[in-house]
């Protein structure tokens, strides 16, 4: 039985945290892009949606090479976005209402444009030469080693200037910090401090796996058993076992520091930080909150974006997740983010309903994507609509992330009320959004959306299911999963229905029970007695007698 943590528990252990792609949320001032004011304006229906936390997706400067990832500056706003002024009126008015504000923080690498890099470039004597990785070529001119661009081609782009190479993870735009220079730690520690002073309670870190690669840059060896099932394929890019280039065991040291800094403003009032830890080996992954707890708050968890959707394989994920916790820690879930297929598309609406029950009443911390509480879809995008650097630089594998990052649709006027009407949104609007939005589905009685604050009101209100410890319940059909939540005697049963057809669990040993909520919106207050029907693809939560 997993863990129950303590009623002094933390925000970010009892709360849901959501998304923001900030380019897609709200436009208020006519160009296509969305902007920090439009996230203000938004709060209010966050608050009635019942979240806890935002976190924002890059708002800093950047040439956009891959849309704010290429961070030019980290200590301030891209005027597309707004201006510093505006941001700490974001923060006001997110607090005013019990909003938290989570920062994307990108440390592995920054924009080819950042006067760090620029400074870097100049000369092999310039004192940041070494804020970056630099390397000779081989002898015959060619790259430093065979290690790969996670967005295509190899890692290494020379630099004829000074007859190197740098290093470069995803873009030739986004060379790869040093991060083994004190410098550059103690520089990219003020940027977390810059931003805590201005009131931010955490920080989701990019590609926190990355930032600390080989220091004598050994090549990968090839991956000569790669089990694609675990991701989508990234071309040749998976044809290395990457031991080398990624996840080096010196990354715990950058974690802790990380942790000491949000460990200071603490103090004052909890801070956090979410690490991207794209890591399926549960041991390791599991590594990442320290020994001693001292590193990541939560290395995020993306097992359910890749497994199987059958209850008995979700079922063995929860199982091998809880079973690799270090003692104390606290685990987390998601299921849908800007770089992955929506809920909806993947699973289809019918089983978008269940996925976002189990998500909302697992135990730990979920992280909801911005018009996923609609049912948004993945919209096709023209090709000459295409803005993703990584559908453009590997054409035919199906990478490109644009049709997860469409704007939210709030309501039936044009352009889906994310722009005004005329403009050219930056990308297309789903073809659905004048039935499929914010507006309509508030007034639809069985709507997801109204669903997903129905989940949310509840998890809130019972500790049960923010709080509690989880049980896998045994004896049920391969296509069903049922587990139980408890705290303080109170207990809800939650089964899932991953058939078509009408499913039987058998609650003999579980006692009588009250439906609290199902997925369909249309059962509650029933009393379920030694046999719970499921309909098929639904989800129900039941209160259990003795309470």
């Amino acid at each position: 039985m997993a863990t129950p943590m303590t009623d002094a528990a933390l925000w970010w252990q009892h709360g849901v945290i959501y998304q923001i792609y900030p380019r897609s949320f709200r436009d208020t001032n006519a160009d296509g892009v969305g902007d920090l004011r439009g996230i203000i304006e938004k709060f209010d229906y966050l608050a009635w949606l019942g979240v806890d936390a935002v976190w924002i997706s890059p708002i800093f400067p950047s040439p956009m090479a891959d849309f704010g990832y290429d961070v030019a500056d980290y200590t301030d706003i891209h005027p597309l976005f707004g201006d510093l002024a505006t941001f700490d009126e974001l923060v006001r008015e997110a607090h005013r209402r019990d909003i938290r504000v989570l920062l994307d923080y990108v440390p592995n690498h920054s924009s080819d444009r950042h006067p760090w890099f620029l400074e870097s470039c100049a000369s092999r004597t310039n004192p940041k030469r070494d804020w970056y990785v630099w390397a000779d070529a081989k002898p015959d001119g060619s790259c430093p080693n065979n290690w790969l661009s996670v967005f295509g081609g190899p890692a290494w782009t020379r630099d004829d200037a000074t007859g190197q190479y740098y290093l470069h993870s995803f873009l030739k735009e986004q060379p790869d910090l040093n991060w083994r220079n004190p410098e550059v730690r103690r520089a990219m520690l003020d940027v977390l401090r810059f931003w805590l002073d201005r009131g931010v309670d955490g920080f989701r870190i990019d590609v926190a796996h990355y930032v600390m690669k080989d220091p004598d840059l050994r090549d990968n060896p090839p991956n000569l058993t790669s089990d694609l099932a675990q991701h989508r394929s990234l071309g040749p890019y998976d044809a290395q076992l990457h031991i080398h280039d990624r996840c080096h065991p010196d990354v715990h040291g950058v974690f802790r520091d990380f942790r000491r800094v949000l460990d200071e403003y603490s103090k004052e009032r909890p801070r956090m930080c979410v690490g991207e830890t794209h890591v399926f080996d549960w041991k390791e992954w599991a590594g990442y909150y320290g020994a001693q707890l001292d590193e990541l708050h939560m290395p995020f968890n993306f097992g359910l974006l890749k497994a199987r959707w059958l209850g008995c394989a979700v079922r063995e994920l929860i199982e091998q997740v809880e079973g690799a916790l270090p003692p104390g820690a606290w685990p987390n879930w998601v299921m849908g983010n800007h770089d992955e297929p929506r809920i909806a598309s993947r699973l289809g609406p019918t089983q978008g309903r269940n996925a976002m029950m189990l998500l909302l009443t697992l135990r730990g911390t979920p992280t909801l994507y911005y018009g996923d509480e609609i049912g948004m879809e993945d919209v096709p995008i023209p090709p000459e609509r295409e803005q993703d650097p990584w559908g453009k630089l590997t054409p035919g594998l199906g990478l490109g992330r644009d049709p997860q990052r469409t704007p939210m649709q709030w309501d039936g006027a044009a352009n889906a009320g994310f722009c005004a009407p005329g403009v050219l949104p930056w990308l297309p609007i789903a073809a659905d959004s004048r039935r499929r939005n914010v507006e309509t589905q508030r007034h639809e009685a069985r709507s997801m959306l109204l669903l997903t604050r129905a989940l949310l009101a509840l998890r809130r209100a019972t500790p049960a299911l923010h709080s509690g410890s989880l049980r896998v319940v045994d004896g049920v059909p391969d296509d069903c999963l049922v587990y139980v939540r408890e705290h303080g005697g109170v207990r809800r049963l939650v089964a899932l229905s991953f058939a078509d057809e009408v499913r039987t669990v058998r609650m003999d040993a579980l006692g009588e029970g009250r439906m609290v909520l199902s997925t369909e919106m249309d059962r509650e207050a029933d009393v379920v007695t030694g046999v719970l029907g499921l309909r098929g693809h639904e989800g129900c939560i039941v209160a259990l007698a003795g309470q």
